[in-house]
């Protein structure tokens, strides 16, 4: 029965996705701001069809926490619904990226249009650069930087090593830094395509400044205040 139900959950994703795809694509000359709000509404569909589907749930914690202006967000990297979930928690935004992921027929098509930092995990020095020198400008455009730091997706219950690429795009803006923490991956697994019915919490914690820290002590302050939260929330 998980799995039917999974399967709608899926082809309704996919179907409003097109249509949202396609509307995008035919004004792909129109600024950021109006694209962004075409496509970021296949999120709060998801979300949507998601508690229609499988009764998944999210509860949010300190939302009273979020910046009034762009900062970077750090979240742990554990299930696909966490790329959903923040874009109906927090403003405008874009991600960094793997460059495998612009292939994606219909899905990396509309990422594309969305200004994201898209980087070659392969050349570290380079996507570093980018990664900062990017991440910087969106920041100046107004626009959330969204990064995991983990790299790759983790298994629900473990939290892999932070690295410093999103610390060094808010030392370079001066802007602070929000993180936060889910528990997604309990209910929507990394490379599940079964999910389990549940509540998920997200919690954000308050903004964490960046002020006479090193990358080193803010990428250790972040990784250990998503610890704590992994660790209380289960």
């Amino acid at each position: 029965m998980l799995f039917l139900r999974s399967l709608v959950y899926f082809l309704g994703s996919v179907l409003v996705l097109s249509a949202l795809v396609a509307i995008a694509l035919a004004l792909f000359f129109t600024p950021i701001k109006v694209r962004y709000a075409i496509l970021s509404k296949w999120s709060l569909f998801c979300l949507w069809w998601l508690r229609v589907t499988l009764n998944i749930k999210l509860i949010v914690v300190g939302k009273e926490n979020i910046p009034n202006t762009a900062c970077v967000i750090i979240s742990n990297h554990q299930s696909t619904w966490e790329t959903l979930a923040l874009q109906t928690i927090f403003p405008h935004q874009t991600w960094v990226l793997k460059q495998e992921l612009q292939w994606i027929p219909i899905f990396g098509w509309g990422l594309s249009l969305l200004k994201p930092i898209i980087i070659n995990r392969g050349e570290k020095l380079k996507a570093l650069k980018k990664v900062i020198k990017q991440g910087a400008a969106r920041i100046s455009e107004g626009i959330f930087v969204v990064v995991f730091p983990e790299g790759t997706r983790q298994p629900y219950g473990q939290l892999g090593e932070y690295q410093k690429g999103a610390v060094a795009i808010a030392k370079k803006t001066g802007r602070d830094i929000s993180p936060v923490y889910h528990n997604a991956g309990k209910l929507w697994p990394k490379g599940s395509f079964v999910k389990q019915p549940g509540t998920i919490t997200l919690v954000i914690g308050k903004p964490i400044g960046v002020e006479g820290k090193s990358a080193a002590e803010l990428t250790k302050e972040v990784r250990d205040w998503t610890q704590t939260q992994s660790l209380s929330i289960q």
